[in-house]
């Protein structure tokens, strides 16, 4: 169990040895062809940002992940607890075509239909059942998570596709690690009102302030879902600590992109 970096005409992306069977990625920012503050690789639409840019972006970055940009499917995120079923219809939207959808949560089994789900600190998970052959990507930030997005994800797979929990591989990608994630009570009480006594190893309280492990608790939702310990792989590198390979909503405020998380069923790359 470990993530894995790779590195391709200066492009760097991570994998998890866990969906080894599945083709994904979670993106960084090198490697793209946007100018500051979207340097280089922005994959987030709608962010200033030359549309052209983002474009050949997605042409880099998918092109090492072995999927077409055309046919990839973007989340619309507006932190709530939404999971949209994705079906060849949707191949393309918010890259080529308009969302008219808004989901923190993607699933699907057609084959060659990349989900994408954004980043700037937020918990990003990506989820693989080989037996029913779908997939599933989370936004999880800390409101997503203090209303169970990745349960409700997995319960979602289990209703659409047969999906047992015990089957699922997932990969927690980099966020804000509890170094950085400091806050008020305001997320410790949403976290323990949704999880109770399950959140309290994920919260440690510093002086007037909490610092909260995002992380942990996405991966606690998952177990509780009822995905084994070993099913789980969890990217321990902080997006805060880390401006050279992420952008952080939280050290760069709104003059920043977003990196990704893909995930697509089809050849694996």
């Amino acid at each position: 169990m470990s993530f894995l970096t790779h590195e391709q005409n200066g492009l760097v992306w991570l994998t998890s040895s866990l969906l080894d069977g599945v083709c994904h990625g979670f993106s960084t920012r090198q490697g793209g062809v946007s100018q500051p503050p979207f340097d280089t690789l922005n994959l987030a639409p709608g962010r200033d940002d030359d549309p052209a840019a983002v474009r050949e972006n997605y042409r880099r970055f998918c092109g090492t992940l072995g999927v077409d940009p055309a046919r990839t499917v973007l989340s619309k995120q507006v932190h709530e607890a939404t999971v949209r079923l994705c079906t060849e219809a949707d191949a393309g939207k918010g890259l080529l075509s308009p969302r008219d959808y808004a989901a923190d949560a993607l699933i699907t089994r057609d084959a060659n239909l990349p989900l994408v789900v954004f980043s700037a600190d937020c918990g990003i998970l990506l989820l693989y059942d080989p037996i029913h052959r779908a997939v599933g990507a989370i936004h999880a930030g800390w409101r997503g998570c203090a209303a169970g997005i990745p349960e409700k994800t997995v319960q979602a797979m289990t209703a659409a596709f047969g999906t047992r929990p015990e089957d699922l591989v997932a990969a927690v990608g980099p966020c804000i690690q509890q170094c950085c994630f400091e806050t008020d009570g305001d997320v410790p009480a949403a976290m323990t009102q949704a999880l109770g006594a399950e959140a309290a190893p994920y919260l440690a309280r510093q002086g007037a302030k909490w610092h909260v492990d995002l992380s942990g608790l996405n991966r606690q939702w998952l177990l509780r879902a009822g995905l084994r310990p070993k099913r789980i792989d969890r990217c321990a590198l902080c997006t805060a600590c880390r401006p050279d390979l992420f952008w952080s909503h939280r050290k760069m405020g709104e003059a920043r992109s977003a990196q990704v998380a893909m995930i697509s069923l089809g050849e694996h790359h």
